[in-house]
């Protein structure tokens, strides 16, 4: 028997073996692990031995669920994105479920940061990837905007969403210290630089502090629609 692919993997409907003993792991707990792994040291901490390693058992076994690490970071993004939260599309206001679908999949990368660059390229999208651009595209239902447009709409804020995501992992991982030795060493020479990042630093929250930028973006692109919606209308 050929081994699954990554789409049959991710849908469920690989072919299994219909007799021999209980298999002693389970696909969603090699996932799960490899997940724990992944949110504690990162993608490259990952390996097929590493994995084996932490469950107890050989590599060789592993095979018998996933192929190869390929197919194991495309299940480990799906669960990790998870399903898509009940924003309300279609009986909210498209601008206010927008909003909360952005927000919602922040908080994924966030949590997730390893996942970003998994989501990059050309590559098949599981049920949970596929339900959250089905909800996103549910909250567009009835703006008059065409498939092409809505699904550049996504693009739009999923990857506002991402990008400020990835920036702030990068942060969080001593980029902050570097950041400020920078500023210190550049301020004579860019008082434009110095001075806008002053001013960020003491404005109030929600009105351009340096925690304000998933609402301003997501605002500044949630307006562009809003001007071709009427235009539709």
């Amino acid at each position: 028997m050929p081994p699954p692919t990554t789409v049959e993997l991710l849908w469920g409907t690989a072919q299994r073996p219909k007799r021999g003993p209980k298999p002693a792991l389970t696909l969603d707990g090699i996932v799960a692990e490899a997940i724990v792994l992944a949110d504690a040291e990162g993608l490259t901490a990952l390996s097929m031995q590493r994995l084996a390693q932490r469950l107890g058992f050989t590599k060789m076994s592993l095979y018998r669920y996933v192929p190869g690490k390929e197919q194991l970071t495309a299940l480990m993004l799906d669960a990790a994105m998870g399903e898509p939260p009940d924003i309300g599309g279609g009986q909210r206001n498209w601008r206010v479920a927008l909003r909360a679908w952005v927000e919602a999949i922040f908080d994924r990368y966030r949590t997730h940061p390893w996942a970003i660059e998994l989501t990059l390229g050309v590559r098949p999208f599981g049920p949970n990837e596929m339900g959250w651009t089905e909800a996103a595209l549910a909250a567009q239902a009835g703006t008059g905007l065409s498939g092409s447009e809505k699904l550049d709409a996504i693009v739009l804020l999923n990857g506002h969403a991402r990008n400020l995501a990835q920036q702030v992992a990068s942060m969080t991982d001593g980029g902050e210290q570097q950041f400020t030795e920078m500023m210190v060493a550049a301020a004579d020479r860019y008082p434009q630089v110095r001075a806008a990042f002053a001013e960020e630093a003491v404005a109030p929250a929600g009105k351009g502090g340096p925690d304000d930028a998933l609402r301003f973006g997501v605002d500044r692109i949630l307006d562009g629609l809003a001007v071709l919606i009427d235009q539709r209308s």
